[in-house]
């Protein structure tokens, strides 16, 4: 890779600014690698690039199928190179190796080609007749520049789920990478640079919070789309609003597992695991509030803390762990302090704790922690940790489950474990999120639209709705035809 260059309008290009980005592996805490940093001149640089291409290059003008071709030729390039991106996430990030073979790159390799699919089907240009007889044409056209900024926890999930759909609706797009995680953002830069997009349609800036707030305020972009914490979201939304500036916001949740009466405590405890606790806990539609009848809480309890228990906790390189350390020391702190202050206020410590998991001596890890006999109120069950840790909540009967799910600033992601479908199903249509699992965490479908409600954002992305993010849609109307014998009477009078 190139990491003493920046990606600017499909150009590898010597930074304007000195400093650089130590990127510093969690689980060793050694440092791995240094980038270049952009800084206001490269922003400037790549938007520029971006409003060329855009306002007179020919990506926005193409005809789809063109833009297809490309984002699947930029897909057969990123097949060929998946395990390299497995193991540069695995290396910055912490990830277990299995988990980003899976989902940190298997994951967004399938999305390239399902947006693919959508993108052949969708309707870019449609005729409907008007209510007065004259013909209506709708044309779905690309928003223009659009500054993509990702996180570190998914990257190239977020990368895709932004990039792709962006550029088969004709959008150029200047991508920001996290600064715990730039490399593998710098090895999808070499893949579009060997895909042969025209000059200008992308740029990789990899940089710290300021460049990205210099982007997003910048008035050569036309759209933000942004992944991160809901605080740094609603900083978004303030720096867009002067201009009315597009934004869509994905942000962040506490989303609540609700396990009614007739559920089966293993199957549970196994969906939590699988849906909670991946990446370290370190996803932002982690089911982190687990609702259980109270006449059952020790069993569906007891099964979990079993579950927890017995992950295998430590490198991230072997392929048989399944929990390895938290990106950064501070995320470490910051997730022992929520342990610390959940025991603080009553809840009970079932397993886990701020620790260090047994046989691991280094590394920015934090053993997989169980609390239960908690209340909604608690900090623990109502601010999102980010971290492998799971709150045990006992609810009355389902009614009241349903209001404590509800009872949240967020509305991202939720479940509900039982044996009863249509229950389930009735379930789901009362909890206010974006999206929803039935037995079973919120499964990333790309035909299905993805994004929640209140403080976990607005705007959806994957299925056909995430080609719609970038899009704005133009009518027009044609008069209608008139019969020459009736225009020639109409003159006679």
């Amino acid at each position: 890779m190139r990491p003493d260059e920046l990606f600017i309008g499909g150009v590898w290009c010597e930074p304007t600014t000195a400093p650089r980005i130590d990127v510093i592996a969690p689980h060793t805490e050694e440092p791995i690698a240094q980038v270049a940093a952009a800084g206001p001149g490269d922003v400037d640089a790549a938007v520029a690039a971006a409003r060329t291409a855009f306002d007179g290059g020919p990506w926005p003008r193409l005809d789809p199928a063109e833009r297809i071709g490309a984002v699947r030729r930029l897909a057969a390039a990123y097949g060929e190179r998946r395990s390299q991106m497995a193991e540069i996430i695995t290396s910055e990030i912490g990830a277990p190796i299995s988990f980003a073979q899976r989902a940190q790159v298997a994951l967004p390799w399938t999305m390239m080609t399902a947006f693919c699919d959508l993108a052949e089907a969708y309707p870019f240009h449609e005729e409907r007749p008007g209510r007065y007889g004259a013909a209506v044409h709708i044309r779905r056209e690309p928003v223009g520049v659009v500054a993509a900024i990702v996180p570190w926890n998914m990257p190239q999930f977020l990368i895709v789920t932004k990039l792709v759909p962006a550029l088969l609706a004709g959008c150029v797009v200047i991508l920001k990478p996290a600064p715990e995680s730039p490399l593998n953002a710098l090895l999808l830069a070499e893949m579009i640079a060997e895909s042969d997009l025209p000059p200008g349609v992308v740029s990789v800036l990899p940089g710290d919070g300021s460049a990205g707030e210099y982007l997003v305020k910048h008035a050569g972009v036309d759209k933000v789309s942004f992944t991160g914490s809901t605080t740094a979201g609603k900083a978004v939304a303030a720096a867009c609003a002067p201009d009315l500036k597009r934004v869509s916001l994905e942000l962040g949740g506490k989303s609540a597992a609700i396990v009614l009466d007739d559920a089966d405590p293993a199957t549970v405890a196994s969906g939590v695991r699988s849906a909670s606790l991946s990446n370290s806990g370190q996803i932002c539609n982690a089911l982190t509030r687990i609702l259980v009848p109270a006449a059952r809480a020790d069993e569906f309890t007891d099964a979990l803390a079993a579950e927890m228990a017995a992950l295998v906790v430590g490198d991230p390189t072997d392929s048989a762990t399944q929990v390895g350390p938290l990106v950064a020391q501070r995320q470490q702190q910051r997730v022992r302090g929520y342990i610390a202050t959940g025991c603080a206020e009553g809840a009970r410590l079932v397993t886990g704790g701020a620790q260090m998991p047994d046989g691991v001596e280094k590394g920015w890890y934090v053993r997989p922690t169980l609390f239960a006999d908690a209340k909604n109120d608690m900090r623990i069950a109502r601010e999102e940790i980010f971290g492998p840790v799971l709150t045990v909540i006992p609810f009355a009967d389902e009614q009241e489950a349903v209001a404590i799910a509800n009872d949240s600033d967020y509305g991202l992601a939720g479940s509900v474990f039982t044996e009863d479908l249509e229950r389930g199903l009735g379930v789901a249509a009362r909890i206010r999120t974006g999206t929803f699992g039935v037995n079973q965490g919120y499964t990333m479908d790309p035909f299905a639209p993805f994004g929640g409600v209140k403080g976990s954002g607005y705007g959806r992305e994957l299925g056909r709705e995430g080609i719609d993010g970038y899009t704005d849609t133009k009518s027009i109307s044609v008069a209608a035809k008139q019969d020459p014998a009736t225009a020639a009477q109409g003159k006679g009078a």
